[in-house]
């Protein structure tokens, strides 16, 4: 049978637990962490992961395998377009996987969702919204998911060296 990524929506704060338990039965699945820098009072840089996307977890799945997966503890549905299960493309998953393990405290933020359109990545200068200038020192990277409706972004240092792809589909 056909295999197809689809996002499986889970209780909250049980991502992690999910793609366990998803694991455990022999099923691929992804859990991509957002991995945030904190600084504590004792100026000790300290590294937190937490899901990227809160509620979903992403699973490689033939349809007969999706009973399966719905009769998993915290797991509640999966995401719906159209009336049907959402197929999130490979390109998609490879290069949410790609950018969370390249960069820090990654936002996410919502967009349209284009289920014909193709994975982009942006390289441009941050600017400060509140005053309107650029900031000489840092780099927005933006990842756009149009299956997913997501557009994910990172700042990185101008003097850092920014961390490209293999996949063709981040060339831009």
């Amino acid at each position: 049978m056909d295999k197809n990524w689809y996002a499986v929506y889970t209780k909250a704060q049980c991502e992690k637990k999910v793609a366990s338990l998803l694991t455990k039965k022999k099923i691929e699945n992804f859990c991509p962490l957002n991995r945030r820098i904190l600084n504590s009072q004792s100026s000790r840089r300290k590294i937190l992961q937490e899901p990227l996307f809160p509620s979903f977890v992403f699973a490689y799945l033939s349809p007969a395998e999706m009973y399966g997966v719905k009769q998993t503890s915290d797991v509640i549905s999966f995401l719906y377009w159209l009336g049907n299960p959402a197929v999130i493309k490979t390109p998609e998953i490879e290069n949410i996987d790609f950018f969370v393990n390249s960069y820090f405290n990654v936002k996410l933020e919502k967009t349209v969702v284009n289920p014909a359109g193709a994975v982009s990545l942006i390289k441009m200068p941050r600017i400060d919204l509140n005053l309107g200038t650029r900031s000489s020192g840092t780099t927005c990277i933006k990842l756009t998911l149009p299956s997913l409706g997501f557009c994910i972004t990172a700042e990185t240092e101008n003097n850092a060296e920014i961390i490209t792809s293999d996949y063709e589909i981040l060339k831009f």
